[in-house]
């Protein structure tokens, strides 16, 4: 079995117009809510053995908190140009990438591509996955390679509004 986890980046702060996207940091209640779904998947037992985040600020701050959290070392995260932005079927295409011995692999990245591909993957009918969100999807086979749309059951959806 593979286990996917994404992660949505925590809410980034829009108080420098002059900033570029991708340089965006985490605002006050990104920083809170960061540290809060580190504890909750800690609660969960989520364990990856891969985590790969997009390069932006906001994204890869989301998965160094988180990360240190879970007890992943930092100096592990893979950070992945590719995940920036990225579309459902670029996402589908680095999750066919993924080396066969990662059994389970949390990415840290962007909506619209995140909620795009947990339904495309899953079935699911998920509208928004929101800041600081979280989805698990299993699926029943033991190839990266072989996970196509449909092929997966989402197992968790977790996000911060929904414990506040």
């Amino acid at each position: 079995m593979k286990k996917l986890y994404l992660v949505r980046h925590a809410k980034s702060s829009w108080d420098n117009p002059d900033l570029d996207d991708f340089d965006r940091p985490l605002n006050k209640r990104g920083k809170r809510d960061a540290p809060f779904m580190g504890e909750l998947l800690k609660k969960l037992n989520v364990n990856p053995d891969l985590i790969i985040s997009s390069p932006a600020k906001r994204a890869y701050t989301t998965a160094k908190e988180i990360a240190r959290i879970l007890g992943y070392p930092k100096r592990m995260i893979t950070k992945n140009e590719d995940v920036y932005l990225a579309s459902a079927g670029e996402l589908l295409s680095l999750i066919n990438s993924i080396p066969e011995e990662v059994s389970s692999v949390m990415i840290f990245g962007h909506n619209p591509g995140f909620t795009q591909i947990c339904n495309l993957l899953s079935n699911a009918n998920i509208l928004n996955i929101p800041t600081s969100g979280f989805v698990e999807i299993h699926f029943e086979t033991e190839n990266w390679k072989d996970i196509t749309p449909g092929s997966g059951k989402l197992v968790a959806f977790e996000y911060p509004k929904k414990y506040r």
